[in-house]
């Protein structure tokens, strides 16, 4: 029997969604058939992409959502499952920058807000979709990390280990979910051009592709996206508790 490699009429949660990643994946989604409900805390940014797909004639809708909100969790995804009919994909997106020195005044602050964000967000949207979960033909979840997971930057230690956190997660969830047929991976993209990487001049990006990537070059939002695609399609039911680097080689690179 041929599984069937499309996600039309599926309904898909993206957290934050109105940029980079976020809205890169809703695009590809909703360009596939399916239903994107496509969440952010920036709440006009979020709804102009969703408005943009409807205009495309696609189907979408925006909720603003702080991910750091366990009340605004439970009520959004609720919101969202009612809207649709049910809930077949969540897609753990939404993050921050976290960087400090260990002796910084401000470390525990920003290792906090780290947490907060980049992975306690994501147990809780899981255990929040979870119901609407089991009720789906193909349930799939994919948690976005980082290969800031896998080697770490100096002064980034909220963000390596609650991104290294993502990783443990995933593994555990796929364990304690597969009897139930649901999937749980975990993507780690590298060097990507999003608003986190704006701030890097165009000079030093090009040193660090050509120095640290077999592909000599930074990744676009989309290719990140169309391997969340990948791991949501029905025929991806025996992938499970992996973590994917989409890093242009960056990890695989030694000099």
């Amino acid at each position: 029997m041929t599984a069937s490699r499309s996600v039309a009429g599926s309904t898909v949660l993206i957290t934050g969604a109105a940029s980079g990643m976020g809205r890169a994946t809703a695009e590809i989604f909703a360009a596939e058939g399916a239903h994107v409900a496509l969440t952010d805390i920036a709440a006009e940014s979020v709804r102009e992409v969703a408005d943009d797909l409807v205009h495309r004639g696609l189907s979408a809708e925006a909720w603003t959502l702080d991910v750091s909100d366990p009340v605004a969790i439970q009520a959004v995804v609720a919101a969202i499952a009612e809207r649709f009919g049910g809930l077949d994909m969540v897609v753990n997106n939404a993050g921050i920058s976290a960087f400090a020195p260990i002796d910084s005044e401000g470390y525990e602050h920003v290792w906090g807000r780290a947490f907060d964000i980049l992975i306690t967000a994501q147990q809780r949207i899981i255990r929040a979709a979870l119901p609407h979960l089991r009720k789906s033909a193909h349930p799939r979840i994919v948690n976005i990390a980082s290969t800031e997971a896998l080697g770490a930057t100096s002064r980034d230690s909220p963000y390596a280990a609650a991104k290294a956190a993502v990783t443990g997660l995933t593994r555990a969830l796929a364990v304690e979910l597969g009897p139930e047929g649901i999937t749980v991976n975990c993507i780690c993209p590298g060097p990507i051009l999003t608003g986190m990487t704006e701030a890097i001049s165009q000079a030093d990006k090009e040193t660090f592709a050509r120095r640290r990537t077999a592909l000599r070059r930074y990744g676009r939002p989309e290719e990140v996206a169309h391997m969340t695609l990948s791991l949501c399609l029905p025929a991806a039911s025996y992938i499970t508790g992996a973590t994917i680097p989409v890093d242009g080689g960056l990890m695989a690179r030694n000099a």
